[in-house]
């Protein structure tokens, strides 16, 4: 298998203003295991299941990535593949991030999305993260990530959270002044998340409605 389910439990005052549990898929973009860019999406999905009713779907390229080597095309996938694709496409959320390699994201990362359909994401909100081992390359965010996911239309979020090799211990996160990071991004991405979901249902509730009338 290739993924990892994490099911966070919903433990925020404001959870009764969401009408149903939304779908987050973080993708974390490294090649090794363990993974510090791996330990930072786990802490920021933990981060938004205190602050949102959400179910959690954790794809890591160190076991997909071998299914993608030499698919030129989404046809040739094998299935395990193309069902971590379809997720993906469907979710509420995304929640992605890759350790800097030569100046920008990893090609494994870049490839997955090659296959990723380019109108499936379209006001999609995505949180963005990175790793890194110098601050300089805390700019992948603005000049990799963000041009990358507005090609496909998606709603990037507005804070964007970039950690330094120094802020992790044993694969362990242990720098506070980032985990406050976290929850500032979190904190500024809810109220766009929140609208972003009513929006959508309600134009699913009107379209539905339309179904119902002409029947």
């Amino acid at each position: 298998m290739f993924r990892r389910q994490l099911v966070t439990a919903p433990n925020s005052d404001d959870d009764e203003e969401m009408t149903r549990t939304l779908q987050v898929v973080a993708v974390s973009g490294s090649l090794n295991h363990p993974s510090k860019t791996t330990v930072l999406v786990e802490e920021i999905v933990a981060a938004l299941g205190r602050a949102l009713p959400i179910e959690t779907h954790l794809i890591t390229l160190t076991q997909l990535g071998p299914s993608l080597a030499g698919a030129l095309t989404r046809a040739e996938l094998p299935r395990a593949a193309e069902d971590e694709l379809q997720r993906i496409e469907a979710a509420d959320i995304l929640v992605v991030a890759s350790p800097v390699y030569r100046a920008s994201f990893t090609g494994l990362f870049k490839h997955l999305f090659d296959f990723v359909d380019q109108y499936a994401l379209v006001d999609t909100p995505v949180l963005l993260a990175a790793s890194g081992g110098s601050e300089r390359h805390a700019l992948i965010i603005e000049h990799q990530f963000r041009p990358l996911f507005a090609f496909f239309q998606a709603l990037t979020l507005p804070v964007g959270i970039y950690a330094h090799d120094s802020d992790f211990v044993d694969y362990r996160l242990t720098n506070e002044s980032l985990r406050a990071r976290i929850d500032k991004a979190v904190a500024k991405a809810v109220p766009v998340i929140r609208s972003n979901v009513e929006e959508k249902d309600e134009i699913e509730r009107s379209l539905e409605g339309e179904v119902v009338s002409a029947q």
